[in-house]
This record gives structure tokens, sequence and C-alpha cells, in this order.
């Protein structure tokens, strides 16, 4: 196809959107509607995933070269995109909380004062866990967050495109019956616009189903690197801390 071709092709569809009815240019808004939000969040969850990974990453680095559970809290709370970071800084709070509880008890039983890093039980140890677990919870849900409109982009678009259709199509069809002519020249304009919303509404869908397995797959990464720090988290606290 030569550049003139193209050219008047281009010209040719956005003439049949421009005369297209009411309904059709609804149907079509709604579309572009549908496929610019779809984009903003892909682009905005590609970014925002890319940060996380590599503050995951400068995270883990220190955290298994780092010998004080206080540098590795200062280190952390600058990190503002790293999952990992912020479960490490619930376990920290909560280890650090349920330290101060066991401690305060053993004073007010008149106990001898024990080492805050010792002072912990079996059943701080599974708090901690729990804390951990619902931290995990909390930023899957945060990376998750606005992904189910791709989902729904994916799995609408496409009828709300086959109800523009089947509305030109009708359309063409009482044009038929109007004028008493079934000339392909008569009705070929009104099917080819009736078409193009079909072509609108896959291309908004195509993109959102794509982009959503691909993102969907990315969390469930996270997912299984938290899972896997928190695993790491609670070794080192029942080895270090367990009374």
């Amino acid at each position: 196809m030569t550049g003139n071709e193209t050219s008047e092709l281009s010209l040719t569809i956005i003439e049949m959107l421009m005369n297209s009815g009411a309904m059709a240019k609804i149907v079509l808004f709604i579309l572009l509607l549908f496929s610019i939000i779809s984009w903003a969040i892909i682009l905005n969850k590609f970014f925002v995933y890319r940060n996380a990974k590599r503050e995951d990453g400068h995270f883990l680095s220190v955290f298994a070269k780092s010998q004080s559970l206080n540098n590795i809290y200062n280190f952390s709370k600058d990190l503002r995109h790293s999952p990992i970071a912020r479960v490490f800084l619930t376990g920290y709070h909560e280890l650090h909380l349920f330290q101060e509880l066991s401690k305060t008890e053993s004073e007010s039983r008149g106990a001898k004062s024990i080492a805050s890093e010792t002072i912990l039980t079996s059943r701080d140890l599974k708090g901690i866990s729990i804390a951990l677990d619902k931290a995990i919870n909390r930023e899957v849900e945060r990376l998750s967050s606005r992904l189910d409109f791709l989902a729904t982009t994916g799995s609408t678009t496409p009828f709300i495109g086959l109800f523009g259709t089947v509305w030109g199509i009708m359309h063409s069809f009482r044009t038929i019956g109007v004028k008493g002519s079934a000339s392909i020249g008569g009705v070929a304009p009104g099917i080819a616009e009736a078409l193009i919303a079909t072509a609108a509404g896959l291309l908004a869908a195509i993109p959102a189903v794509i982009f959503y397995n691909y993102l969907s797959t990315k969390i469930r990464g996270f997912a299984t690197r938290m899972d896997d720090f928190s695993n790491d988290f609670i070794y080192m606290t029942e080895k270090n801390f367990l009374r």
C-alpha cells in the first residue's frame, strides 16, 4: 500500500467517524475513555513495579550484609517504593513492641531484668508472623490496585464495540427499508461505520488483557519474594531473640 493510499484510507476512516451517528460517537467515546484509562494504569504500574523491584534489591542486599537491625531499619525508612522494606518495618515494629511488653511484664513480676534482645517467647514469634502476613496482604493489595479496571476493560469493551456494530447495522437495514434499495454502494458505508466500533472495542480490550496478565505475574513475583523474606525474618528472630 502506497503512502497516498494509506493517507486516503485514514481520511476515509476519519470522515466516517465525523459523519457517524450520535450513538456511534457515544460508543467510540466510551471505548476511547476505557483505552486512555487503561494505558494510564499500565504505564503507572510499569514505573511503580520497576522502582519497587529496584528498591527491593537494594534492601535485600543491605539486609543480607548488615548485622544490626537498627541499621537496616534506618536504611529501610528511606525506601518509598519497596514492598519488602515495608514488610520489614512492620516486623521490626512488632518485634520491638513484643520486647517492650515482655520486659514490662518481667519487671512487674519483680524478675531480674533481662536484655531486651532475649526476652521473646514462641507466642510473641507467632504474633510477629501474623503481623508480617497481614503486611504482605496489604502490599499485594496496594500493588494490585486498579488492575481490576484492566480486567473490566478486557471483558466489556468487545461487547460495547459489538453493541455499536449491531446498532450501526440496524441503522443500515433501516436505511435500506426506507430507500427500498439494497445496493452495496448504499449500505457499505453504514456497515463499514458499524464495524469500526468492533475494531475499536478490540483495540481497547487486547492491550488490557495482555497487560493484566503480565502485571498479575509481576505481582505474584513480588508476593513470593515477600513470603521468602518473611520466612527469613522469622528465622532470624527465632535464632537471635527467642528465649
